[in-house]
């Protein structure tokens, strides 16, 4: 078995963005020549996320407004007692999740239609990386 590293970095221009990797992970897929295997997506920060799901644009403002509403940004989180004002961005994390596994059949991300991979800022402008490891033959 083989395994690949490609690290991506990040530095949002707002608080809260959703950027679509999916090529990103194609190209490191590529780079590691991997056939038959597993490619997983990591967030490398606790107050952003990676998820699978359609591209839609309305889908993607749904989405953001779920989390909002589910996870608001307010001021009495007990998480800001330590100075820190994202205690928002950590709930969002938990439920969009830090990362994801993608088969890879013959060469190929195994999506089923419409999925695409995107990497979820909760607290951004500043900088931060996700990781894709592609393991397998």
């Amino acid at each position: 078995m083989k395994s690949y590293t490609k690290y991506l970095w990040f530095n949002t221009e707002k608080k809260r963005q959703y950027i679509n990797i999916t090529h990103e992970v194609e190209d490191a897929l590529r780079e590691s020549a991997v056939q038959e295997g597993m490619a997983l997506v990591s967030a490398m920060h606790i107050t952003a996320g990676v998820w699978v799901n359609d591209a839609e644009h309305g889908l993607i403002q749904d989405i953001d407004e779920w989390l909002e509403n589910l996870a608001p940004f307010k001021e009495n989180y007990k998480h800001h007692r330590t100075g820190e004002d994202n205690g928002d961005a950590h709930l969002k994390n938990l439920l969009v999740h830090h990362q994801v596994i993608i088969p890879i059949t013959e060469g190929l991300l195994d999506f089923g239609p419409w999925q695409q991979v995107y990497y979820a800022e909760f607290d951004g402008q500043r900088r931060k990386r996700a990781i894709i490891k592609i393991m397998g033959e």
